[in-house]
């Protein structure tokens, strides 16, 4: 069973950048996608990014192009989301989480497509 940890999640101001951490347990995580997601109250969770286990394929959602980067570490099972030029918009919990399907090529982060799901990471962007 997939199990994800989020963290390095916080408070920054409009500008600033954070570094987002996941440690992935459960799977062989070298042959499957990972994507990134958030959630505000009231609302869907939205796909942000993701990463091809391969890494030769990356997505990113319009609203962080540009901004973000995701990245792997297939060697120690860890995906990172680097956050640049955050903005209060950015506000939301974070969370990680990986597509089941073994060796899939890729797949965009659209959360239906994705399991394993954490208790996320709180990100907090203040004007």
């Amino acid at each position: 069973q997939v199990q994800v940890v989020e963290s390095g999640g916080g408070m920054v101001q409009t500008g600033g950048s954070l570094r987002l951490s996941c440690l992935v347990s459960g799977l062989t995580f070298d042959e499957h996608t990972m994507g990134w997601f958030r959630q505000t109250p009231g609302k869907e969770r939205e796909g942000v990014a993701s990463i091809a286990w391969t890494e030769t394929a990356t997505y990113y959602s319009d609203s962080v192009k540009g901004r973000f980067t995701i990245s792997r570490d297939n060697a120690k099972n860890m995906l990172y989301l680097q956050m640049n030029s955050l903005k209060p918009e950015d506000t939301a919990i974070y969370y990680c989480a990986a597509d089941p399907i073994w060796k899939r090529w890729f797949v965009p982060p659209v959360p239906p497509a994705f399991s394993g799901w954490g208790q996320g990471t709180q990100v907090t962007v203040s004007s």
